[in-house]
């Protein structure tokens, strides 16, 4: 489909069933709309070779219906102008050095969602560009990130946006840097090691700048036409714009584009947007009516890329708590990788958001740790910062715990708290540009990510990356945190303790114990129970002066085991806990 360049020649080949004649024309015959007719194929199909046209060339369809010729982009252009301006004859074969490069196990990820808009901004008044994330890739590498996920980069109208508005699903946005600077930035992130996960939105197009919009002509209800539901199921929150997911032609649309992003630009995943939006009418809210057909779409692509690449990770940003996303398929699945997980961010940033220690509730922390979807921790994506969590009327972490002071002491260990939660429990850890250094304005595509904040608090950065190397395995003693199992050692509403254990039961040799402070008071002398006399040794003291000057210089050392009972444990680990601490442990 699309504009074929091979040996000197172009074929064109568009969709458009209720066309009565399509011709194409472009820059390379002055753009004569009668000149060069395409032929009709079989199911709505047109098609012509030429050699008139060559790479770089601007063209676009004229589509003849009921009297009316219609100028449209090609649904499936590489490239345009810009998102009203004409389509753009390339092909994406780019020059890749990237052979080399391995996605980590989905057990060993640790995610950094971006926004390129805003990530790394020349000047206030500039637009973000691929080029400018490749200038911070040494420091994500430096953070320990070894995978990013990027808001949407397909053409959307004007030139800021979040993304979730796209007008041509195959190109890439120009403001951006378009297809040659987008295939850099993938190569060259995998050069360090950095895995790039793509955020596609197949619940809706446009709504704006939309050729897809009664594409050949044809419409019912004053609705979208051949490529849209032309009844009640074409509304979505974002315009009336969901894909007719019972045709097949448009389920084929939706395939292609999902396999160009892995095929042509070498991504390791995808993150499928408000995916409930594609499977319910109403995107699942109370009683709503299926849509089977955006099941079908979702499972036979997911089967296809398992199938074909099966270290690409499809995300599901589904957030109904519904393991069925991540079921195989013969239990009825949709075969998503993984899945955002409601049922972490929402307890999490409600427990440490809480103005009063009285009212922390740690059995919503043991909740949110110990969820599991398809019996597998790592179906599911743990965070308490994303795009919309921090944007919408919501805050980012800093600021909903102690608004208008961010940087009190309060919000920033309270904050931590949230991070090393995320980051030591079951699941794929994210973060959001800028979470490491406590970013806390709302997330605007207008404002650029304040990277004076990365100065001010690079000792709060350097815990975070302490925390994901030992989650990644760049630093030692960490492999706990890769596994499955956690268990649960202490948890004492009373005092605002939580004690936990990672650890693989395969391999018992590097377990992880986390002690968590959901209070201002400082403890010493705490007992916590054990199973065994294991030599824990303190790796990371999160609350430590050494991170931030108004932190604590409390006395915290290794775990000192006695034998007294302590939590119907035979044994008992003493130690000292600052207030709002977060104290990591691993083996000696």
């Amino acid at each position: 489909m699309g504009a074929i360049v091979s040996d000197g020649t172009v074929t064109f080949r568009v969709w458009a069933p209720n066309a009565e004649k399509v011709f194409v024309a472009g820059s390379f015959n002055n753009w004569s709309e009668s000149e060069i007719p395409l032929e009709l194929e079989e199911n709505g199909y047109w098609s012509v070779v030429t050699d008139m046209a060559s790479p770089g060339d601007e063209y676009k369809y004229f589509i003849e219906y009921e009297g009316s010729l219609l100028p449209r982009n090609d649904p499936y252009a590489f490239e345009v102008t810009n998102s009203n301006g004409n389509s753009v004859i390339r092909t994406l074969d780019f020059d890749w050095d990237d052979d080399d490069f391995k996605m980590p196990s989905w057990n060993e990820l640790v995610i950094y969602e971006l926004h390129v808009g805003t990530f790394n901004r020349s000047s206030p008044e500039a637009v973000g560009t691929f080029d400018d994330v490749i200038e911070k890739l040494d420091y994500l590498k430096n953070l320990g990130i070894n995978c990013i996920e990027l808001l949407p980069v397909a053409e959307f109208a004007g030139g800021i946006s979040w993304g979730y508005n796209p007008a041509h699903p195959f190109a890439i946005e120009q403001d951006y840097g378009g297809p040659e600077a987008f295939a850099k930035l993938v190569n060259l992130a995998h050069k360090k090691g950095i895995a790039v996960i793509m955020d596609v939105v197949y619940n809706h197009f446009g709504p704006s700048d939309v050729d897809l919009w009664q594409f050949d002509g044809w419409s019912e209800n004053g609705k979208g036409g051949i490529y849209f539901y032309n009844d009640h199921r074409s509304d979505t929150p974002w315009g009336d714009t969901r894909p007719d997911y019972g045709r097949e032609e448009v389920r084929q649309y939706l395939r292609d584009n999902a396999l160009m992003w892995i095929e042509k630009y070498h991504c390791d995943g995808l993150r499928m947007d408000a995916t409930s939006y594609i499977r319910f009418e109403g995107g699942g809210m109370g009683y709503d009516t299926e849509i089977e057909e955006g099941n079908i779409l979702m499972r036979d692509i997911n089967m296809e890329l398992r199938e074909k690449y099966p270290h690409v990770l499809t995300i599901a940003e589904d957030l109904k708590g519904d393991s069925r996303v991540t079921d195989a398929a013969e239990h009825n699945g949709l075969l998503y990788g993984s899945q955002w997980d409601m049922n972490f961010v929402h307890p999490v940033r409600e427990v440490i958001e809480d103005t009063h220690d009285d009212g922390r509730d740690l059995e919503k922390i043991v909740g949110a740790l110990s969820y599991m979807y398809s019996n597998d921790a790592f179906s599911r994506v743990v965070y308490t910062e994303s795009h919309d969590e921090v944007a919408n009327g919501k805050a980012r972490v800093p600021e909903e715990i102690q608004p208008g002071d961010a940087e009190s002491d309060f919000a920033k260990k309270r904050a931590i708290l949230g991070m090393v939660l995320t980051l030591t429990a079951p699941g794929i850890p994210m973060l959001f540009q800028g979470q490491e250094f406590i970013e806390d304005e709302y997330f605007k595509d207008t404002e650029g990510l304040d990277w004076n904040k990365e100065k001010k608090h690079s000792g709060i950065e350097t815990l975070i990356s302490d925390i994901i190397k030992l989650r990644t395995g760049e630093i030692l003693g960490g492999k706990g945190l890769r596994s499955q199992q956690i268990e649960f050692l202490h948890v004492n509403n009373n005092t605002k303790i939580l004690a936990y254990k990672r650890f693989d039961v395969n391999d018992p040799t590097e377990p992880v114990l986390v002690i968590l402070n959901f209070s201002n008071q400082a403890y010493e002398d705490y007992g916590i129970g054990l199973n065994e006399k294991e030599p824990f040794t303190l790796k990371i003291n999160a609350a430590s002066d050494i991170y931030d000057d108004a932190f604590s210089n409390m006395e915290v050392t290794d775990m000192e085991i006695k034998d007294k009972t302590t939590d119907a444990k035979q044994l008992t680990g003493k130690m000292s806990i600052p207030a709002y601490a977060a104290l990591i442990y691993t083996k000696a």
